[in-house]
């Protein structure tokens, strides 16, 4: 099966599908490691790794380039956060094709208008296309793609936007009719109310998706309840990741030898086992064996 194959028989499937952020391979991998459904390649995380705003700095080829290295890691789908889509319909299309042919399983695309600013930023700009523009590239991306069960994300800003829940529910009909396969509401409250209003009203076929950074109360069982099939641990990785190692070279920068460092970090042979060095020797091994019966050695 595809990934994408993959990613729509979990959502069949299952009552919630789990989604963990990552920034690069590695994170990827630990998602992976730890059980999630799928994965998500976050545009935030990926620019902070490179040190750049969430602002639409970074190009599509750019993402694409980590989003292939998380294809290529891992065995569970990823989906990748493709904030405007890199420009109108014509760049929607030739985007979709790029991630379609790298593995990707799904993508996500928000009805602001480019250059975005981060959803959660305070005093930042949300300005949203018009209804009729955004609809023009779903069209585009769903025209664009081969594979049926590659799936496009609308993701509508307008609670974000302090819109109102009738232009959020209005939007998010039109993104379904347009051909979208799934709806992503996102909020910045912080607590989950006008997400579970939304999942009870809107009247929509569609799974829905929700990204709880700014309301991390809300519970799996709220899900359900609400028939909300997928939730988005966007940028957990990364915070943590930041933390950790703003810890670690602090207490590095302040002491005399590498044993005063108090902060827990992994081992050498926790990071081997990540990169499957170990699988190394049995590689060697195998070849070794296969030459010698091919007489190639003694």
């Amino acid at each position: 099966m595809s990934n994408a194959e993959i990613l729509r028989k979990k959502l069949e499937s299952k009552p919630i599908v789990r989604v963990g952020g990552a920034f690069d391979a590695m994170s990827a991998k630990l998602v992976e490691t730890h059980g999630f459904d799928a994965i998500w390649a976050g545009s935030f995380a990926i620019s902070a790794t490179h040190a750049l705003p969430d602002a639409s700095i970074m190009t599509m080829t750019e993402f694409l380039n980590v989003t292939a290295n998380m294809v290529d890691a891992c065995k569970i789908p990823v989906i990748a956060d493709c904030d405007t889509g890199f420009g109108g319909p014509s760049n929607v299309s030739h985007m979709v094709k790029k991630y379609e042919n790298a593995g990707v399983a799904a993508i996500s695309i928000e009805d602001k208008v480019f250059p975005k600013q981060n959803s959660l930023l305070e005093d930042g700009t949300q300005d949203l296309l018009s209804e009729k523009e955004f609809v023009a590239k779903i069209i585009a991306a769903k025209e664009a793609k081969r594979d049926q069960d590659f799936m496009i994300i609308a993701r509508t800003e307008a609670l974000i936007a302090n819109l109102g829940m009738n232009e959020a529910i209005q939007r998010a009909r039109a993104y379904e009719k347009a051909g979208a396969d799934a709806i992503l509401i996102h909020s910045k409250k912080n607590v989950p109310n006008e997400i579970l209003e939304f999942a009870d009203t809107w009247g929509g076929s569609l799974p829905l998706v929700i990204v709880p950074t700014s309301y991390p109360t809300i519970k799996l069982s709220d899900l359900k309840q609400h028939k909300i099939k997928m939730i988005i641990y966007a940028n957990q990785t990364l915070r943590a990741s930041h933390a950790a190692m703003n810890r670690v070279l602090d207490q590095i920068s302040g002491s005399e030898s590498l044993d005063s460092v108090k902060e827990q970090i992994s081992t050498m042979e926790d990071i081997f086992q990540l990169q499957k060095m170990f699988d190394i020797k049995k590689q060697e091994e195998m070849i070794k064996s296969n030459l010698k019966k091919m007489g190639y050695i003694s």
